[in-house]
């Protein structure tokens, strides 16, 4: 009596080519690098909203804007306070010894906060990339694999003579199995891409904003 052909995943792949063995694991490489970047992001993003939160009650809390500066430093750690910190760098060396201001402080500031929410919003959307190519390319190295998982069953079947489904079966299985870990793979690769990308434009927008409103209180500064 013949036994059952094993159809588990363990055994659908040691059964496959080198070829297919070799996208399999690549593919599974892939997913366990994009779990990696996802539960990174998502932890870099919650820290990134607190710190946001945080530094904004304390920058509305009606505390002069010297003694939040001198409180957190030129270099603080919150991404929220390096863009306050480099725009009090630069207002600070905008003034001229006797107390008057350097001409274009103004425009100065605000290249200063520009060039600061550029850093953060390169370190936040940094990782993003990858999850982008991943969700885009693993569907077809998982075909690859399948394509070629087939073309070799074909040839096993060309060679047995045998076209009983028994003996079609476990090839075409081992290839749709590249196919199957590509998409998943894939699938949730583009999820997080489009959700991630759009909670790093949110906190980039953010700070954006605290920066235009920011630069308003320095002007009327200016103006006075």
């Amino acid at each position: 009596m013949e036994h059952a052909a094993d159809y588990t995943m363990w055994a659908l792949f040691a059964r496959a080519t080198i070829t297919v063995k070799l996208v399999m694991i690549l593919l599974i490489l892939a997913s366990v690098w994009c779990w990696a970047l996802i539960v990174d992001k998502w932890l870099q993003y919650r820290r990134a909203k607190s710190e946001q939160a945080v530094f904004d009650r304390a920058f509305w809390s009606g505390e002069p804007l010297d003694g939040l500066y001198e409180e957190i430093g030129p270099d603080p750690a919150g991404r929220s306070q390096r863009i306050f910190a480099a725009g009090m760098t630069e207002w600070r060396r905008s003034h001229r010894e006797d107390g008057g201001l350097i001409a274009g402080a103004h425009a100065r500031i605000d290249r200063s906060m520009d060039v600061a929410i550029a850093k953060e919003a390169g370190e936040l959307q940094k990782g993003l990339p990858v999850l982008a190519t991943v969700g885009s390319t693993a569907p077809f190295v998982g075909l690859f694999g399948t394509v070629w998982g087939i073309m070799n069953a074909f040839i096993e079947i060309a060679e047995q003579q045998n076209t009983n489904l028994a003996v079609v079966a476990p090839g075409i299985a081992e290839a749709l199995l590249a196919t199957g870990l590509g998409l998943l793979a894939a699938i949730p690769a583009v999820i997080f891409y489009n959700k991630l990308s759009a909670d790093s434009d949110r906190i980039v927008g953010g700070y954006e904003a605290f920066a235009d409103e920011f630069s308003t209180i320095l002007s009327r500064q200016l103006d006075s």
